[in-house]
């Protein structure tokens, strides 16, 4: 398997599923009391709760009262649940469920996780609206959703997976932990959560100082401005932040938009929020613009919040914040349509029929036309019902539709539904002529498709100062799928960029280096201020031998990768977390705790194929080659198009000396990924060893198609040709050689021969 490069490596893929953990936790329980050590360091200053802030701040607390924060959890009470438990059923692919009262407390009747009906008592509430959820206490300190819902505006009981439905067993099915609030939720819903989960036990003691999203969420632990707040008037010491832990006021909007992030966005959490951070990448990693999570263009599509579509804007770029459009402590809008752009907006200029060619009133009701908000930022839903705005805040781009299938606004807010797209094209083409501007989305679709023309562009974009900081790391992760040189001048840029993500992303992708540049090029990063840097930084030098580090170096990487082995430690509920840890010992040559923390992954999560195929490859590293074909064949099984697992467990059986399912897998990775030439490269020597000469020569010619002047490609189809006495052939094969390299002595030899050969 040697020619296989493939190997997984995920620390910033956002964990967002989990499943019930059981495995052995000797290893784990050093990390685990490290991490405690972390969380119960006692803070500066201390949460004390709302009712300290109210006597000096009641305008704001009534604004905050009944907000989606106020309402963001809640215990279950008469006034809290919003659902009718007056004994109503609901009734979804053949299972009825029933939500009752009883002494005072609420139930429901439900499938539970063995499949079969049994009772639940529903303790908390989460949520307002749209919808509202329910909270079921498992064993273990856990809290489980429901996934049966109320819908607070229809007044009745939906399904949130009404299509596909999770069965029972399934990492989805609300009694998995697919649903669990612990480590899914409570941490954006409530204020100084404490996770406290002990992989040991595979249980929680999860805490909070306030149920919901309240004052100190925001501004931090209170206790200093508190006592501060506290001394009469003239005789407070002179403080510049009112012994705040977190200044909220004049803030701009790069400050105000990492304030909210921890919250609204979709990222991989490094530790508990503690609500003192200023730099969001010591707390989290945001979700880069990825594939399934994002269109190319960067327009939402999975649940991805709010952070990673904002930091896009113009809006952004030029200092508008959350708070000019939403009122800080009620959350709501400043104000309503229009209004609210044209604070900024010349309403002479857009609020006309001459900028966006809608009427405002069509068939006797308001134009969604004529709105802001219809054209430049189209909504999607989420958890069935829950339409939430793309805060790109982009003009609407129906020539990109057209070129790469994105989705225009046009068409998806359904007023043109029932038009090509061509039309809505045309139509912008009439208004506002020819001219479009590039997009970072068509090379985002290219190298998607893993076309080799994108490279040269993620090389600009990555380096492009004025595109926004989420764009550019995109692009530098984007490279992966490539080999050139250019990727690595590329990164040696990102690596000292300005920017903490583009430095961080630049650093998990720092593997490409040799392992003699890595402690020049990757070493000072262990000194960077930001933690998620940092701790990339480690990982990459881990598996640098120590002798090609400075001494400095050798110092202070293990104090960094503790840092590394921390945060994944704190995640261990979650399968991302184990699996790095897998990829860090491996790395580190212990290949015995890398088994330990892959296996973990697994049990967290049977279906996290990246787990499985690296645990397959460590196998087979140790010649335990049957255990690794189980996982590869495992992996096919639940996604036959993973052409990557084919590949490998192609190669797998060409190492054991079973050629013919070795030709069965290579051929199925080769017609899957056309863009990966060297894998026709291999079948086409595996099939040449099996005698079956003309499939041979048919896949070492389309190797060599893709790849004209891969040297190595070109001399396994010439020595097959002369293997098969087709000496002409041979000789036209040769004479490319030549031109790509003509001092290559293995090429003039052959020449000779061939020559020679044809001569007699």
């Amino acid at each position: 398997m040697k020619d296989q490069l493939n190997t997984y490596k995920l620390l910033g893929v956002t964990a967002t599923l989990l499943i019930v953990l059981s495995f052995p936790g000797y290893l784990l329980k050093e990390r685990y009391v490290r991490v405690r050590a972390v969380q119960t360091a006692e803070p500066k200053a201390e949460f004390v709760g709302r009712e300290q802030c109210v006597d000096c701040h009641r305008e704001a607390y009534e604004k905050w009262m009944g907000s989606d924060h106020d309402r963001a959890m809640d215990v279950a009470t008469d006034e809290t649940v919003l659902a009718d438990f007056d004994d109503s059923t609901f009734t979804h692919n053949g299972v009825t469920s029933r939500f009752y009262r009883r002494e005072g407390r609420f139930y429901v009747h439900a499938e539970g996780s063995d499949g079969e009906m049994g009772e639940f008592e529903i303790t908390h509430v989460f949520g307002y609206d749209p919808l509202q959820q329910y909270l079921v206490p498992f064993p273990g300190g856990r809290l489980q959703c429901l996934t049966i819902a109320w819908d607070v505006e229809r007044k009745q009981w939906y399904h949130l997976y009404p299509e596909n439905t999770p069965p029972p067993g399934d990492w989805l099915h609300w009694t998995r932990n697919g649903q669990n609030w612990n480590g899914m939720c409570a941490e954006c819903h409530s204020t100084d959560l404490r996770k406290n989960y002990d992989p040991e036990s595979n249980t929680y003691s999860t805490t909070w100082s306030e149920i919901d999203v309240s004052c100190e969420a925001c501004h931090g632990p209170g206790s200093l401005h508190v006592a501060w707040a506290k001394i009469d008037p003239m005789a407070r010491p002179e403080s510049e932040d009112y012994e705040l832990t977190i200044m909220t006021s004049d803030l701009d909007s790069a400050q105000m938009v990492e304030l909210c992030s921890p919250c609204h966005s979709r990222r991989t959490i490094l530790g508990d929020y503690d609500h003192t951070g200023t730099e969001q990448l010591d707390t989290f990693i945001p979700e880069l613009l990825t594939e399934g999570n994002y269109h190319a263009d960067g327009q939402i599509l999975e649940e991805v919040y709010v952070y990673g579509s904002f930091v896009q804007s113009k809006m952004y770029r030029m200092g508008v914040k959350c708070a000019d459009c939403h009122d800080s402590h009620s959350t709501k809008l400043l104000m309503e349509g229009n209004d609210l752009c044209l604070q900024c907006h010349r309403a002479d200029t857009y609020n006309t029929a001459e900028h966006h060619f809608h009427k405002e009133i069509h068939q006797g009701k308001p134009s969604p036309g004529w709105t802001c908000v219809s054209c430049h930022m189209p909504g999607r839903d989420y958890m069935g019902i829950d339409n939430r705005a793309d805060h790109s805040i982009r003009i609407p781009r129906p020539d990109l539709n057209l070129a790469i299938g994105v989705p225009d606004s046009c068409s998806m807010i359904g007023c043109h539904a029932d038009k090509p797209v061509k039309w809505s094209a045309d139509a912008f083409t009439k208004w506002y002529g020819i001219s479009r501007r590039p997009h970072f989305g068509t090379v985002f679709a290219s190298a998607r498709e893993g076309e080799a023309q994108a490279l040269p562009e993620l090389v600009r974009l990555a380096e492009d100062r004025l595109y926004p900081a989420i764009v550019r790391a995109t692009a530098l992760q984007s490279m992966r799928a490539y080999r050139d040189d250019r990727i690595l001048e590329a990164l040696r840029r990102a690596l000292v960029d300005e920017e903490p993500l583009v430095r961080r992303t630049a650093a998990a992708n720092s593997d490409f280096f040799p392992g003699t540049e890595r402690a020049d090029l990757i070493g000072p990063l262990l000194w960077d201020p930001v933690g998620a840097v940092r701790i990339e930084a480690a990982r990459i030098l881990a598996e640098v031998p120590g002798a090609q580090l400075r001494p400095d170096q050798r110092v202070k990487l293990p104090e960094v990768l503790n840092e590394f082995e921390t945060a994944m430690a704190y995640s261990l509920d979650f399968s991302f977390a184990g699996f790095n840890l897998g990829n860090l010992y491996t790395a580190m040559n212990r290949p015995e705790e890398a088994e330990i923390y892959y296996r973990a992954a697994i049990q967290v999560d049977a279906l996290f194929y990246p787990a499985k195929i690296n645990m397959a490859m460590l196998l087979n590293s140790q010649g335990r080659n049957q255990e690794a074909e189980k996982l590869f064949l495992e992996v096919l099984k639940n996604d036959p198009d993973l052409h990557e697992v084919a590949y490998s467990l192609g190669l797998l059986y060409a190492e054991m000396n079973r050629p013919i399912e070795a030709a069965v897998y290579l051929k199925k990775a080769a017609d899957g990924i056309p863009q990966r030439p060297r894998i026709r490269y291999n079948l086409g020597l595996l099939l040449q060893s099996m005698g079956r000469l003309d499939e041979a020569e048919e896949s070492l010619r389309k190797a060599t198609d893709k790849e004209p002047a891969n040297l190595e490609f070109l001399y396994a189809l010439a020595d097959h040709y002369i293997k098969r006495e087709m000496l002409l052939e041979a000789r036209v094969i040769v004479v490319k050689m030549l031109e790509v390299d003509p001092a290559n002595r293995v090429a003039r030899e052959m020449r000779e021969y061939v020559e020679k050969e044809l001569g007699r």
